[in-house]
């Protein structure tokens, strides 16, 4: 959900489109500039959610992130933006920040290590309730979360007194990009996830469709229903009594108006779960 005018214009926005789950940028994605949330945006913020009302919030963080960088230059600068995100989400007091594995352009799994010391140092370096969303990730290049063992290696590296924070968010084209396939074997994906992550560890869902084939290993997200996926993933998702009270966010192609396609699959999505 755009931004624009201050974050505090975000849940009057959502409202607009039905939204009752809303996800944020809380600064320009593709800058290094690290903005602050002073009190009073926080305030308007809280009263803008309290005259629109959603379940959850959440961020997500800075494209320009990698934590998992070998370069010591980009690795302080991204370690600083991840941190100054989790700042800003925990003043706004929300859920959680959404944040892609990082890329490890050498070794595989000093990447791992790299990635998670740096969430480890940003949790302590930011106490409270807010968590962290590790996001499944489609795999291109060197990117790491393109496997579930991946993910659950990077949690399991994080200090212990800061590791009930971490838990993950599932892109829906992302899983299928990476090779799990949602449509060939549902209940198989969910099954595996389950037994090297934890459904216990699902903090939210992206529902994104893809332009891309099975296993293609490329982010380019699609209206749902009108891409590989198709709408039958979305329907077993929408009536997945283990999914019921997840957050599920968008991430479709926003049109040339920004809340036409929105409005249009959220009306669907909640025709998947009237069972239609």
């Amino acid at each position: 959900m755009s931004i624009q005018g201050g974050t505090p214009t975000a849940p009057a926005r959502g409202a607009e489109i039905g939204a009752t789950a809303l996800q944020i940028f809380t600064k320009t994605p593709n800058m290094w500039r690290e903005p602050e949330i002073g009190p009073d945006v926080a305030d308007a913020f809280r009263e803008a959610l309290a005259a629109h009302p959603v379940a959850a919030v959440v961020s997500h963080d800075s494209y320009l992130i990698n934590l998992a960088s070998p370069d010591p230059a980009l690795r302080e600068k991204s370690m600083a933006a991840f941190q100054g995100e989790l700042r800003r989400s925990a003043t706004l007091g929300l859920l959680g920040v959404v944040s892609h594995p990082g890329n490890f352009m050498d070794d595989h799994d000093a990447g791992l290590r790299r990635n998670a010391e740096a969430i480890t140092e940003g949790l302590r370096a930011v106490p409270g309730p807010l968590r962290l969303f590790l996001e499944t990730t489609a795999g291109t290049g060197t990117a790491l979360g393109r496997t579930f063992e991946e993910l659950a290696a990077i949690r399991e590296l994080v200090g212990e007194d800061v590791r009930d924070r971490v838990a993950f968010c599932a892109d829906t084209c992302h899983l299928y990009s990476a090779g799990y396939d949602l449509v060939g074997d549902f209940d198989g994906v969910w099954r595996v996830w389950d037994e090297v992550i934890g459904l216990d560890h699902l903090a939210c869902l992206h529902l994104n469709d893809s332009k891309t084939p099975f296993a293609s290993h490329k982010d380019r997200h699609e209206l749902i229903g009108e891409g590989s996926l198709g709408p039958e993933p979305f329907r077993r998702i929408m009536t997945d009594p283990r999914f019921a009270h997840i957050p599920k966010l968008l991430e479709t192609p926003k049109g040339d108006d920004m809340v036409t396609n929105d409005r249009r699959m959220l009306a669907m999505l909640r025709d998947f779960a009237a069972g239609n």
